[in-house]
C-alpha cells in the first residue's frame, strides 16, 4: 500500500515526521550542517550544465521541474543541462537529459522579479519512495507567516564556500513582507511574486548554488506542499537579511498554463 500511495499522491516522504523542526533551526545549509538522506525529500533534484552542479529544482509531476529564471542566464541550451536525483550529487541514484527550459516571459537578469522557470525532462521519471512529486498549492492557498518549513539544497556552506556531496537540509521561518520590506531589512525591495524566510537574526540560511530549489512546509496530513523557490539574498546567513524566495501561489496558473499540471 506504501508504495502505491508514493505512486498516486504527492508530497510524501519516507520520514513523515518533522523531524522536531523547532530544534533543527541551528542547522542551516549555509554555516552548518545536517544531511539528509535518499529518501528525505524525493523531490529534490540537482539541474547541472556540462554535468557541474548548478541550481536546485523541485520534481512538480513525471516530466517537469520548476527552478529559478537566473540559473538559466546565457545558459539556455537544453541539450547541455542535465538533472539528477537521490541525496548524493556523485552518484547520482537517477539522471535525465533537459528537453525543453521555459523562463518566465516577465524575468529580466538582472532584477529578481518573476524568478520562475520550468524544465521540462526528455524521459518521464517512474516514481518511487525516493523519487517523486512535491505538493503544488492552489493560487488561493495561504501559508500562516512564523510556521517552520524547510529549505534543502547543494549550495555552499558558508558564503562563497565549497559545495557539499550530500544534500543539505535546514529550518526557517516564513516572515511576512511587511517585516522584510522595512528599511534595515529590503528597504521595500520584496514583490508580491517574493516571499521571505529565514531568521531577522540570521545564521540559518539558503546560499550558491541552492537557487533554485523548494522551500517546503507539511500541512496537516504531513503532505509537503512547495511554497518557494530559493531566488536571491544578501549573501548568505547575514542578520537582518533572510533569504527571499519566489511564491509559489502567485505562479500556480502560469506552471498550469505552461504544463497542464
Amino acid at each position: 500500500m506504501l508504495s502505491l500511495s508514493f505512486l498516486t499522491v504527492c508530497g510524501l516522504r519516507q520520514n513523515r515526521s518533522v523531524k522536531s523542526m523547532a530544534k533543527s533551526s541551528s542547522l542551516r545549509i549555509a554555516g552548518g550542517l545536517s544531511s539528509a538522506e535518499t529518501g528525505d525529500w524525493p523531490w529534490q533534484a540537482s539541474l547541472q550544465y556540462n554535468n557541474i552542479h548548478r541550481c536546485g529544482a523541485t520534481l512538480i509531476s513525471n516530466t517537469w521541474l520548476v527552478s529559478a529564471a537566473h540559473c538559466f542566464r546565457d545558459m539556455t541550451h537544453p541539450e547541455k543541462w542535465t538533472a539528477t536525483f537521490g541525496a548524493l550529487l556523485k552518484p547520482p541514484s537517477l539522471k535525465r537529459s533537459v528537453k525543453r527550459i521555459i523562463i518566465h516571459e516577465n524575468y529580466l537578469y538582472p532584477e529578481h522579479d518573476y524568478d520562475i522557470a520550468l524544465v521540462q525532462l526528455s524521459k518521464r521519471v517512474e516514481f518511487t519512495s525516493s523519487v517523486h512529486r512535491v505538493c503544488l498549492p492552489e493560487p488561493s492557498q495561504t501559508f500562516p507567516y512564523n510556521i517552520y518549513a524547510v529549505i534543502t539544497g547543494w549550495g555552499a556552506l558558508t558564503n562563497d564556500g565549497p559545495a557539499p556531496n550530500t544534500l543539505q537540509e535546514a529550518t526557517v521561518k516564513l516572515i511576512d513582507s511587511e517585516t522584510c520590506n522595512r528599511e534595515e531589512v529590503y528597504d521595500g525591495d520584496i514583490t508580491p511574486r517574493m516571499l521571505c524566510a529565514g531568521y531577522l537574526e540570521g545564521g540559518v540560511d539558503a546560499c550558491q548554488g541552492d537557487s533554485g530549489g523548494p522551500l517546503v512546509t507539511p500541512d496537516s496530513r504531513l503532505m509537503w506542499y512547495l511554497v518557494g523557490i530559493v531566488s536571491w539574498g544578501d549573501e548568505c546567513g547575514k542578520p537582518n537579511k533572510p533569504g527571499v524566495y519566489t511564491r509559489v501561489t502567485y505562479f500556480r496558473d502560469w506552471i498550469t498554463t505552461k504544463t497542464g499540471i
